[in-house]
């Protein structure tokens, strides 16, 4: 059997999103965080079982609805348990990203601050408890800014 190609758009890993409503998590992260619309999958029953989203170019995430596909997976928010999992994304201006995705209705769990690394970063929640990170770099890793317990 003659092996396909990978879609260049497609990186190597990325991460499978259990969302509640895939429509809706669609629309929140191209209002707050700025992702595409990438290939989107409607089920039997008219919804949307599957979608991926883009951002500069590239697939950044994939998504899936609650128990689909025989999975037990639920969101953060559903199972009232926290995720231990956050996803880090680099952006031109974490100040702006910051505003339009606080006006799109992410939660606020930190404001934009200046990172011992050199990033300027915000932490923000979604509607269904998944956790994010916006940074822009904004200086050099400086290792006597280091902190260690």
């Amino acid at each position: 059997m003659p092996m396909l190609k990978k879609d260049d758009k497609m990186p190597w890993i990325s991460p499978m999103l259990v969302v509640k409503d895939v429509d809706a998590s669609l629309k929140q992260y191209a209002a707050a965080f700025n992702f595409e619309s990438g290939l989107i999958m409607p089920g039997d029953n008219g919804k949307t079982e599957y979608a991926d989203m883009m951002y500069k170019g590239q697939t950044v995430l994939m998504m899936m609805p609650e128990k689909s596909w025989g999975s037990p997976a639920v969101t953060p928010n559903t199972s009232g348990t926290p995720t231990p999992v956050s996803l880090y994304v680099y952006c031109d201006n974490v100040d702006e990203q910051f505003k339009q995705a606080k006006q799109a209705g992410a939660v606020v769990l930190e404001e934009p601050t200046d990172m011992p690394w050199g990033d300027r970063m915000t932490r923000l929640q979604d509607a269904d408890g998944h956790l994010w990170s916006f940074a822009t770099k904004v200086a050099e890793y400086q290792p006597e800014n280091a902190v260690t317990t």
